[in-house]
């Protein structure tokens, strides 16, 4: 069954169960928010729906119900079915999805003509999100709800754009990877491909084994979504609640990742195993690891790449993408960094940490590596070196996640956010 009819067989009864969840325990509170939290970026603070998927401390990423690494074999196009409807797709369903992208997939030429005309050293998130904004003229959301429209259809053309929007990134991205780092004019989708084999192809970069259209198919689908209350997706959710379309919508999320706080994290922790390289002319030994780690943390720094808001185990992200470095490129002196770098540091955080505690200072929450630990190096393996650009395929990937809350907030009608705040002088007045 094709993606727009599963949906239309399926959003009668999210509409039906939403109204039951609201019925039965719309008065019940589901979060209580301190000072410290409202000051604090509202982390841990309760306050949005979510379906498409979670992230759970002790366990990482879960799609629907399926924790990421049992469904890794996944391609992009069968996980953005799977964010939308709950369900995988048959074979049957994907090839349609897949040609459904393959038909949208022509980039117009004014988007290369403003791509072009950008300064020479525009960063490549900006040359993104500036190639999804001028497409905006094409939104079919904007179209129909300038004629007129009802609201329970207000979803159609939001798939519509959806699809359009996802059909088209790879070309942009890959394209504006050419023209940005001058290496030829961009390379035209090949519409018997896959979406993500496209992207990978189309960005020109010699793979005889294969093996970086694997990676790239692996990368998409592992950075899709992460629940809604991150940057990039509570941006683009906040922008579509106003009834922005997709264009809007998304280009203001990944305006959020494109932050060194969000998205840009994995090009940190690249640099910083290639200056862990450096230092030591090669592939450092794990004793020689741990000594760099602990001289790190006690200069006042972090080392890149461990830690998370929301995890407390390793990254399920990360340990997918290591099982792809052990498998594919195990001798590779930037991956087996990366590896020993794993084995080692997470014993050294839980050692400065007990220095911490012993210092009288607060101890250190997570010790683990998250996803950006470990991607960077794989991506550099294949040829891909320019770090400004690694956040522009975390971008592609996330996309499938934040248009697919946009589809589902817009069947289910999902107000515009409007949360209340408050001074700091109402705290001290009224508390």
């Amino acid at each position: 069954m094709r993606l727009q009819d599963k949906l239309r067989e399926m959003i009668p009864i999210w509409r039906e169960e939403k109204k039951e969840v609201l019925t039965t325990y719309g008065k019940n509170p589901i979060s209580e928010v301190s000072v410290a939290q409202a000051f604090g970026g509202m982390r841990g603070v309760k306050g949005m729906i979510c379906d498409t998927s979670v992230v759970e401390p002790d366990k990482g990423l879960i799609i629907r119900g399926h924790p990421l690494l049992t469904i890794k074999e996944l391609w992009p196009e069968e996980v953005f079915y799977l964010l939308l409807t709950g369900e995988k797709p048959d074979d049957e369903a994907k090839a349609a999805l897949q040609k459904d992208l393959a038909d949208r997939s022509d980039v117009p030429d004014y988007v290369w003509d403003v791509l072009r005309a950008m300064p020479e050293d525009s960063h490549p998130m900006c040359m993104l999100d500036t190639g999804i904004l001028v497409m905006e003229r094409d939104s079919e959301f904007r179209k129909r709800y300038t004629k007129g429209m009802v609201k329970t259809d207000y979803w159609e053309p939001m798939f519509e754009d959806a699809l359009r929007l996802l059909g088209v990134l790879p070309g942009i991205a890959a394209g504006m990877y050419r023209i940005r780092y001058k290496k030829g004019d961009p390379i035209p989708y090949d519409k018997d491909l896959d979406w993500g084999a496209n992207y990978a192809r189309m960005l020109g970069i010699d793979d005889p084994t294969g093996n970086f259209k694997k990676l790239t198919r692996l990368y998409l689908m592992f950075h899709c979504d992460h629940e809604g209350g991150n940057v990039s997706a509570n941006t683009c959710h906040t922008v579509g609640s106003a009834l922005s379309d997709a264009f809007y919508s998304v280009s203001a999320g990944l305006n959020g990742l494109a932050g060194p706080l969000h998205g840009l994290a994995n090009q940190e922790c690249l640099k910083w195993v290639l200056e862990v390289m450096e230092k030591f002319n090669g592939a450092p030994s794990e004793d020689q690891i741990e000594d760099m780690a602990f001289e790190t943390l006690r200069a006042g720094k972090v080392i890149p790449g461990y830690g998370h808001a929301v995890l407390r185990v390793t990254d399920p992200r990360f340990t997918g993408f290591n099982e792809f470095g052990h498998k594919y490129l195990p001798e590779d002196p930037v991956f087996m960094t990366v590896d020993r770098v794993f084995k080692v540091v997470p014993k050294v955080l839980e050692a400065f940490s007990k220095e911490r505690v012993a210092a009288g200072k607060a101890p250190i929450a997570n010790f683990w590596p998250n996803v950006d630990a470990g991607s960077g190096a794989l991506l550099y393996h294949y040829g891909l070196k320019e770090f400004e650009y690694y956040t522009v395929l975390f971008s592609i990937s996330r996309s499938m996640g934040m248009l697919s809350q946009l589809i589902v907030n817009r069947a289910l009608g999902t107000p515009i956010t409007r949360p209340k705040s408050v001074s700091a002088n109402w705290v001290t007045k009224n508390l």
